[in-house]
């Protein structure tokens, strides 16, 4: 048998050290890691839908913050009345001259017809302010108290668990839109004499009460669940015997494994919030006039329609752009944080 020369057996040169570069180069880029909120923006980018969604919803928020800003640069305000002001812009009945409700240079979304003439771009830009700041805040106050009561009952327990429960049944059990349209005359009337104007910082605080009231329990249920389910696991036995106060077994052990959760759910709630805020102010409970208010331009574009479609068109479109962008938002967030749910 030939035995094999000493060539053979040695390995091929490589004066390069091209492949200690390549193994230098494994090792590297297994030595890389990775956060869970860097793997979620990860996922999150390549999500075009989901980039698109936040740039609709980043400019809605941007002309919410910069409306005084925008309306100064545009020459016009939400309160003066335009058609009153100047007879040459609207007929006898109040209606705009010229297409769409009197687009021009001048006003760039036409006048407010039927009657006093606002100029509809300013109006729609402080409405979207005004609706989106109720709707915020509402979201996070019922936020801050679903999580309060959620974590209070699914880890205490016991009575605790008990009588939380039944206060949660009670206030699911009303019938929710009713109950809304009910209660806020009734919130108004404890602040001031239905006889007395109401200032509008108290009709939307009564706006923002009445939805926390009736929006926190969803969430509160389903953090109930999910922390009887997490309070019986090895981690958090193992806090309780190292001897760890309830309060920082809820802040260090429970939140951080409930905080996808709830920023998912708080999400996906806004857009209701921001519904709900104008269907109120549009059935004629929630702001009114001068305030400028998504809703009440509905309200004002109904008894017009047939003249003037244009009119509801605009709150219409944005509306609905708004509440679809936020819901793919919601969507796409989840599916980040938690990429089991991707289909």
């Amino acid at each position: 048998m030939t035995m094999p020369t000493q060539a053979a057996l040695d390995p091929p040169a490589d004066p390069a050290g091209v492949a200690d570069s390549h193994i230098d180069g494994i090792a590297d880029a297994e030595l890389i890691g990775r956060s869970p909120g860097q793997l979620a923006w990860i996922r999150f980018k390549r999500n075009k839908v989901a980039l698109v969604c936040a740039g609709i919803i980043s400019l809605y928020l941007l002309v919410a913050a910069l409306a005084p800003l925008i309306a100064k640069l545009y020459g016009k305000n939400p309160y003066t009345t335009y058609g009153l002001n100047d007879p040459t812009l609207t007929d006898a009945s109040g209606m705009p001259y010229g297409s769409l409700g009197g687009v021009s240079s001048h006003f760039w979304l036409g006048l407010e017809p039927g009657g006093l003439g606002f100029d509809v771009f300013t109006r729609l830009i402080y409405g979207i302010r005004t609706t989106l700041l109720i709707s915020i805040v509402a979201c996070l106050l019922s936020t801050i108290i679903g999580v309060a009561i959620g974590l209070v009952q699914g880890y205490l327990g016991g009575k605790t668990d008990y009588f939380l429960g039944r206060v949660s049944d009670l206030m699911m059990a009303f019938p929710q839109q009713l109950f809304l349209i009910a209660f806020t005359p009734v919130i108004l009337a404890i602040f001031i004499s239905p006889e007395n104007a109401t200032p509008s910082w108290l009709r939307a605080t009564a706006l923002i009460l009445v939805q926390v009231l009736l929006g926190w329990m969803g969430l509160g249920r389903l953090l109930r669940g999910m922390t009887l389910s997490l309070r019986e696991r090895e981690f958090i036995e193992a806090a309780k015997i190292s001897g760890a106060s309830p309060w920082r077994i809820i802040r260090k052990e429970l939140m951080p494994n409930l905080g996808t959760t709830i920023l998912v759910q708080s999400t996906l709630s806004l857009s209701g919030f921001v519904t709900t805020e104008a269907g109120l102010s549009f059935l004629g409970v929630g702001m009114l006039e001068p305030t400028p208010d998504w809703g009440r331009m509905f309200q004002d574009a109904v008894p017009v329609t047939q003249t003037d479609p244009f009119f509801l068109l605009v709150p219409g479109i944005t509306l609905m752009v708004f509440t679809i962008a936020f819901n793919l938002l919601g969507d796409a967030v989840r599916d980040a944080l938690d990429p089991k749910t991707v289909r």
